[in-house]
């Protein structure tokens, strides 16, 4: 429908612009879950250039009769994106990559897929260029393996999220660096009615040191500890300061 197409537009629009591109010269963008070429439309018209991936045939027989701009490519991210090194200046995807935590055949691994997805997408970016992928996650859960896999592959970044407390607006764009540190963009709508900014979630390769298999730091830990008392001070919660005695282990007499 057409309010389909208009959401789809201005998400594609959005994920653009969150990849910061340089104005004075055309790129390469790459489109993960390309569907008919709507997005391909938008990165046209900006003068850029780019190639779509999509797992649907159907999906690309339609932007072929669209007569899109792009080279088109049938594939499974979850396989990888087969790209030479450093090729993209760019990539973006629109409600796609949440499909690849579902395990659509008994030999899927989610993590595995998403593993592949991003380490062969780092790959496949220039240094200093930046991955945006809008999408809808089922739950928290869904996001955090999400994001896991994107640092395991060597990403840096985080989640930008535009108008978080707008239930049919909120939109989730994981905002992505390759060996670049820059800051995270500010999600649209998240000023407070007093000015106060909603703080993003962020997340670099620093706190992966201390995890165990799970992902998680060993559970009481010092480290454990800091963490929470870090999760807590975000919320703007009383939290003691932290000393040399945090998460020390008592003496079984006191």
């Amino acid at each position: 429908s057409s309010r389909v197409v208009e959401i789809q537009s201005q998400m594609s629009e959005r994920a653009v612009e969150l990849l910061g591109l340089p104005e004075d010269r055309p790129c390469l963008l790459l489109d993960v879950g390309c569907g008919s070429g709507l997005s391909g439309d938008y990165i046209s018209d900006e003068g850029h250039y780019w190639i779509g991936m999509d797992i649907s045939p159907a999906m690309l027989d339609v932007a072929v009769e669209r007569e899109v701009e792009g080279d088109l490519l049938l594939a499974d991210v979850g396989h990888g994106i087969p790209f030479r090194p450093g090729m993209f200046d760019g990539c973006i995807s629109i409600s796609a990559v949440q499909w690849l935590c579902n395990a659509d055949k008994k030999s899927h691994s989610p993590p595995k897929r998403l593993y592949r997805f991003f380490s062969t997408l780092y790959t496949a970016l220039a240094r200093g260029s930046r991955a945006v992928l809008q999408l809808y996650p089922e739950n928290s859960e869904q996001l955090e393996l999400i994001t896991a896999q994107a640092m395991r592959a060597g990403f840096t970044g985080g989640m930008v999220v535009d108008y978080p407390n707008s239930a049919k607006a909120k939109k989730f764009f994981l905002c992505l660096f390759v060996e670049a540190s820059g800051t995270l963009p500010k999600g649209l709508g998240t000023e407070c009615a007093d000015g106060e900014e909603i703080h993003q979630a962020k997340f670099t390769n620093e706190r992966t040191r201390f995890r165990n298999a799970k992902g998680k730091s060993v559970k009481k830990s010092r480290d454990w500890i800091l963490e929470k008392k870090e999760r807590r001070r975000r919320q703007g919660k009383e939290v003691r300061a932290d000393t040399k005695y945090t998460g020390r282990k008592r003496r079984p007499r006191f």
